[in-house]
C-alpha cells in the first residue's frame, strides 16, 4: 500500500505527462488539417472552383458573321442566310442517343462512323465543349430534333449563319468559296481563334480578305443538368457566382469588302464566254488599273463547293477536259499569239533597229536557215504599220531576227510580262519572257527562237490578266497599273475602315509617239477593210485591238473548237480608240481563229458596256 509522500512504481509515467502528450498529438493534427483546409480553400479554392463548376457548365460558341463581298455599286455578291447546324456535346451525347439521332435524321453507317470519329477524339475538358455534327439541315430535320429533344441528351440544333453566292456561278473564281478548316491549318491558326469545324476561304477574294471577312466568334457558358440540358430556373447573381464572371463574350461581326467589279457588266461578260466550251475575259478601266470583270468559264457554283459537293460531282468537275476549277484569267497561262506583236514593235522602234516607212513583200513564208517559217495568207508589200493591221507573220519574223530575244524581253517585261501582276488572287503565275540566258540554260538557244518569239509562240506564255494590263498601258499613254479588284473595307454599319486608291507599277520606257503609232495600228486592224477583225466589228463602235491565233502544237490546221490541237483564240483590245476608257482581253480555249471565235465575244461585251455606260 502506498502512502502519502511515497514514490510511484519504478517505469510508471506520470498522469500529467501523457495527458501532455496527448493534447499536443490532437492540437498537430488540428493544425495539419487547418493547413489542408486552408490550401484548399485559399491557395487552391480557385482551380478547384473551376474544375467544379466544368462538370456542369457548357461552353457554346457564338460564330460571327461573315462580311458581305459586294459590287462598286454596293450590290451583293456573296452573304450570308439562316440554316440550321446540329451540335453534339460528347460528355452528355451516349451512344443511345447516336442511335437515335441516326434514326431521325436517316443516317447511312458512314455518317454514323464519321461523327464517332469526331466524339472519340475529343479527351478531357474538351468533352464539355460542342462539336459541329451536321450542318444546313433542312426545316424538317429540325422540327424532328427538336421534338425529340428530351431523348437526345447532349444535342443542340442552333440557328447560323451560312455563306450564299445568290448569283449562282457569277463571278466565281473571283469570289471564291468556303470551305472547313483542315486539321494541319488548324494547328497553325489555332491561337488566331479558329475552331475545328470552322469554314475559311478557300479561293478568290474569300480566302485573300479572310482576316477582314471572318469576324471574331464570340462564346456563351450555360448551366446544364447531368443529362446536358441547359438550366433555366437560374438568376442572374446566381449564374455569375457559379460560372465566375460574366456568361456571354458577344461576337463581332467580320468587315465588307467593297469590290470594283460592276456585276451588270460582270453578268454580260460571262453570258458572250458561255457560247463556247472553255474561255476567259478580263476588263479593266484602263485609268484606274480597276478590274470591272473578270471572268472564267466554265465555273463552278460556289455554292456547291462548301463541302456539299457529292463524290460524283466533285469527280466531274476534277476530270472536266474544260478545267472549270481554274481560273484561266491568272492561274493558266498561254501562248499569246499575234496579241504579242507589239512587243517586237514597240522594240524595233525604240531600239531604232527598223524604219516603220521600210516596205516588205510577204509571199506567205520565209526561209530561215533550214526551215521555213509561214505565214497565214501572202500579204504582198507591208511596212509596219500594214504589218499589225494585217497580222503578217512574215514581217515580224523579220523584226524578231534584227532585234534577237533579248531585246523583245526587256520590252516584253516592262510590259508587264514574264511576273505576276500583283491582283494576288487564285494563284497568279507569272508567265514566261525568253531570254538567252534563260534558253541556254534549256540547252534551247536557236535563232528560229526569236522569230517564233516575235509573233507570241515560241517560249513565250502570258495570263489573261497580263495581257488586259500591258494593253490598257498602251491605250492610256503608258501607265502600267497594278489591277485591283478591291476598292475599299467597310464596316457592317458603312464606315470605311480601309481605301485602296489606284497604284501605278510603273511608266513603260515606250515614248508617246510609240504608242501612238501602235495604237494608231490596233485601231486599223479593226477598222481597217484588211485588218483581221474587220468582219467581226460593230459599225459605230470605236475599238482598236489585235488577234491571236496561237498554235498549241505542231499542226497549222485549225480544227473544230474544243479539240485539243485547235489554236487558242485571242483579242486584246481596248475602246475607244481615240480616248480609251477600257480594255478587254479574251481568250476561247482551242477556238481556232481569234478573229472568228474571241472578236465577237469582246465587241458584244463593248456594246453592253457602252449601253450601260450611255456612250460610245
Amino acid at each position: 500500500m502506498t502512502t502519502l509522500g511515497s514514490r510511484a512504481p519504478k517505469g510508471a509515467v506520470a498522469p500529467t505527462r501523457r495527458f501532455f502528450w496527448a493534447q499536443l498529438g490532437v492540437a498537430a493534427a488540428f493544425l495539419l488539417l487547418a493547413g489542408r483546409l486552408w490550401q484548399l480553400q485559399v491557395l487552391s479554392g480557385e482551380h478547384y472552383f473551376r474544375k467544379s463548376a466544368d462538370n456542369f457548365v457548357k461552353e457554346v460558341q457564338l460564330p460571327a458573321t461573315r462580311g458581305q463581298i459586294r459590287d462598286r455599286k454596293g450590290r451583293v455578291l456573296a452573304d450570308n442566310r439562316p440554316s440550321y447546324n446540329v451540335y453534339v456535346t460528347p460528355r452528355f451525347f451516349t451512344d443511345e442517343a447516336l442511335q437515335k439521332l441516326a434514326r431521325l435524321m436517316r443516317l447511312d453507317d458512314e455518317d454514323v462512323d464519321a461523327l464517332k470519329a469526331k466524339l472519340v477524339q475529343r479527351h478531357g475538358l474538351d468533352r464539355l465543349k460542342q462539336v459541329l455534327a451536321f450542318e444546313d439541315i433542312d426545316r424538317d430535320q429540325v422540327a424532328v430534333l427538336e421534338s425529340r429533344a428530351l431523348e437526345l441528351p447532349g444535342l443542340a440544333v442552333t440557328a447560323e449563319a451560312h455563306r450564299e453566292y445568290p448569283h449562282g456561278t457569277t463571278a466565281a473564281h473571283a469570289l471564291g468559296y468556303l470551305a472547313q478548316i483542315t486539321p494541319d491549318e488548324l494547328t497553325e491558326r489555332r491561337e488566331q481563334g479558329y475552331r475545328a469545324g470552322e469554314y475559311v476561304g478557300r479561293a478568290g477574294l474569300e480566302k485573300q480578305w479572310e482576316s477582314f471577312l471572318r469576324g471574331k466568334d464570340g462564346t456563351e457558358r450555360i448551366i446544364v443538368d447531368a443529362k446536358g440540358q441547359r438550366k433555366v430556373d437560374l438568376d442572374v447573381a446566381d449564374l455569375t457566382a457559379l460560372l465566375g464572371g460574366p456568361s456571354k463574350v458577344e461576337p463581332i461581326p467580320g468587315h465588307d469588302v467593297i469590290t470594283t467589279i460592276d456585276l451588270d457588266l460582270q453578268d454580260l461578260t460571262e453570258r458572250a464566254l458561255k457560247k463556247h466550251k472553255s474561255a476567259a475575259a478580263a476588263v479593266v478601266d484602263v485609268e484606274t488599273g480597276r478590274v470591272l470583270a473578270l471572268a472564267s468559264w466554265p465555273a463552278p457554283d460556289p455554292n456547291r463547293l462548301g463541302g456539299r459537293l457529292s463524290r460524283g460531282e466533285l469527280e466531274q468537275l476534277t476530270q472536266d477536259p474544260a478545267r472549270p476549277l481554274i481560273d484561266k484569267t491568272v492561274r493558266e497561262n498561254y501562248f499569246p499569239g499575234s496579241t504579242f506583236k507589239v512587243v517586237p514593235t514597240l522594240a524595233g522602234l525604240e531600239e531604232k533597229a527598223i524604219d516603220p516607212d521600210e516596205w516588205t513583200v510577204c509571199h506567205g513564208a520565209v526561209k530561215f536557215g533550214k526551215r521555213w517559217f509561214h505565214c497565214v495568207e501572202p500579204h504582198g508589200p507591208v511596212n509596219l504599220h500594214r504589218a499589225l493591221v494585217e497580222s503578217c507573220n512574215v514581217y515580224f519574223y523579220g523584226v524578231g531576227d534584227k532585234l534577237g530575244i533579248d531585246r523583245m524581253a526587256h520590252v516584253a517585261e516592262d510590259l508587264g510580262f514574264g511576273a505576276p501582276t500583283g491582283l494576288g488572287l487564285n494563284g497568279e503565275v507569272p508567265g514566261t519572257v525568253p531570254t538567252e540566258a534563260w534558253l541556254k540554260k534549256l540547252g534551247d538557244l536557236q535563232r528560229g527562237e526569236a522569230l517564233n518569239t516575235a509573233i507570241g509562240q515560241g517560249s513565250t506564255k502570258v495570263t489573261v490578266m497580263q495581257l488586259a494590263m500591258a494593253y490598257a498601258a498602251i491605250a492610256n499613254g503608258g501607265k502600267l497599273w497594278v489591277p485591283q479588284v478591291v476598292e475599299r473595307i467597310e464596316t457592317p454599319g458603312g464606315k470605311v475602315v480601309q481605301e485602296f486608291p489606284p497604284r501605278l507599277r510603273r511608266q513603260v520606257q515606250a515614248t508617246p509617239e510609240q504608242l501612238a503609232f501602235v495604237r494608231s495600228a490596233l485601231a486599223g486592224a479593226v477598222n481597217d477593210p484588211k485588218g483581221t477583225s474587220f468582219a467581226a466589228r460593230v459599225p459605230g463602235l470605236d475599238v482598236a485591238g489585235k488577234t491571236g491565233t496561237a498554235q498549241v502544237g505542231n499542226k497549222r490546221v485549225h480544227e473544230e473548237e474544243g479539240v485539243e490541237t485547235s489554236a487558242h483564240a485571242w483579242f486584246a483590245s481596248f475602246a475607244p480608240s481615240k480616248s480609251p476608257k477600257i480594255a478587254i482581253v479574251v481568250l476561247v480555249e482551242h477556238g481556232g481563229f481569234g478573229a472568228k471565235a474571241a472578236t465577237p465575244v469582246a465587241m458584244e461585251i463593248y456594246e453592253g458596256y457602252f449601253k450601260l455606260n450611255g456612250n460610245g
